[in-house]
């Protein structure tokens, strides 16, 4: 069906931007989470301890992507609503046992794969909803959508820093149980308007039945060569991105001390990545077709030069300049995720073109801050972690150049095309048809003549 581009879809949209909010609210502040990890379960003898404990809000993050494909089937095959329900559970679950460990390892575990997972199955249904109810107005809904987690990361990292020091860590943990909560009860505003896979079956045969193998994992997007470029592309350009948000804080710790108010670095990233979400979710609206990609490619420019700046910035100012341009950019390169995937592979196959995005991502995601780390324990500073963090978004904005380029080729392969076999068939019966008509009738003629 049409999208009705409004009515019920705003209620839905509200809800698709607290999910947005609460998942990457929290995953975006794991800096000052950080901090407090190392404070709590630190050592002064551990000549490894930034390492192990990079790797609990990386895992994190990584894992979000990671199960992203596995997210896109359930989601085709059960529905949106289901998904991001159950997965808003499973968050809650590992987020609050989170807050009863104490030691690092299990936070592996809780915060790494649980909590993590739970937000992957309810973070993806609420991009793909959004395409039940916007055509026209998809790049500017998904603009106040990803805004959802500016606002959080601007107002998240004070408001985990004053329970932090009032109610420790463990406390803390447990307030943010509110927010997968609430996003418990938000997934049940996914009203779906295109069948799933289940209902599908079960409407044709009264009892549900799987669909066939090909169908539940639609590996047909891979053949589309600018999907391609794209889906390798993006994870190309991630190594680094990851690495500010988890390591920023306690560079500034080391190169400030305590003088200087470090959260203001996540506001304003928070503030200008909603900012730029806004503004060119709706710039992408009126970019044709997979020109859009051209905004991506700014946007992995602009926030590779600002990581490899990061340990240039000798005085506090400095570097909030450079937050406030690598939010900005990172806003971009979020909002309009969802608007080139439907323009590459179409609305169909929209869901799986995602989930096998996103997955790609978890892999560079979740290396690059724990190779900071390393880097960090064995230098004793993050100089030479933040000037090679800046070096993968170059080339992965370089590698997306070509595919608008790419796209235009095959839309035009695809036109230029011969007719299948059965078409093909047809014509060639049409015309022995006419061609037997026309022997046939002067022969009449002859025949009433005589």
């Amino acid at each position: 069906p049409e999208p009705p581009e409004g009515g019920w879809g705003w209620v839905v949209m509200l809800a698709a931007m607290w999910c947005n909010g609460a998942v990457f609210g929290i995953q975006n502040s794991c800096g000052v989470l950080f901090v407090s990890m190392l404070r709590l379960f630190g050592s002064s003898e551990d000549k490894q301890l930034v390492f192990k404990t990079a790797w609990v809000s990386s895992l994190s993050m990584g894992m979000v992507f990671f199960c992203s494909p596995i997210v896109s089937i359930f989601t085709d095959l059960f529905g949106c609503r289901k998904v991001a329900v159950i997965g808003a559970a499973v968050g809650f679950v590992g987020l609050l046992s989170s807050s009863f460990v104490s030691t690092i390892e299990p936070l592996y575990f809780t915060y790494g794969i649980l909590f993590a997972c739970g937000c992957s199955f309810a973070y993806q249904p609420s991009l793909v909803i959004l395409g039940h109810y916007f055509k026209k107005r998809l790049g500017l809904v998904n603009g106040i959508v990803t805004a959802g987690s500016s606002l959080f990361t601007v107002s998240l990292p004070f408001l985990l820093r004053v329970l932090i020091d009032s109610v420790d860590l463990y406390n803390t943990l447990r307030v943010l149980c509110i927010l997968m909560f609430v996003l418990f009860l938000a997934g049940f505003t996914y009203k779906p308007l295109i069948p799933n896979a289940k209902d599908k079956e079960g409407g044709k045969k009264g009892k549900f039945k799987l669909p066939p193998a090909k169908k539940i994992c639609n590996f047909s997007v891979f053949k589309v060569l600018s999907y391609r470029i794209w889906a390798f592309g993006i994870p190309a350009a991630l190594f680094g991105y990851f690495v500010p948000y988890v390591h920023l804080m306690n560079h500034v710790k080391d190169r400030f001390g305590d003088s200087v108010p470090e959260e203001v670095l996540l506001l304003c990233l928070g503030i200008t990545s909603g900012v730029g979400r806004l503004i060119f979710g709706r710039v992408a609206d009126y970019i044709p077709g997979a020109k859009k990609i051209y905004l991506q490619v700014a946007s992995f420019f602009f926030i590779g030069l600002m990581s490899m700046m990061i340990p240039l910035c000798n005085v506090f100012g400095a570097l909030v300049a450079v937050c406030l341009f690598m939010g900005l950019f990172d806003g971009c390169f979020i909002c309009i995720m969802a608007p080139i995937a439907f323009e590459l592979v179409g609305a169909q196959d929209v869901s799986q073109a995602i989930g096998f995005l996103l997955g790609l991502m978890s892999v560079p995601m979740t290396v690059g801050p724990p190779i900071a780390g390393l880097l960090r324990d064995k230098l004793g500073t993050y100089d030479v972690a933040f000037y090679l963090a800046g070096v993968p978004p170059l080339i992965g904005g370089a590698i997306l150049c070509f595919i608008p380029w790419v796209h235009e080729r095959q839309k035009l392969k695809e036109r230029a095309k011969p007719v299948d076999g059965e078409t093909t068939e047809k014509m060639l019966e049409n015309e022995s048809t006419l061609v037997s008509d026309t022997t046939e009738k002067p022969v009449k003629e002859l025949d009433s003549g005589f």
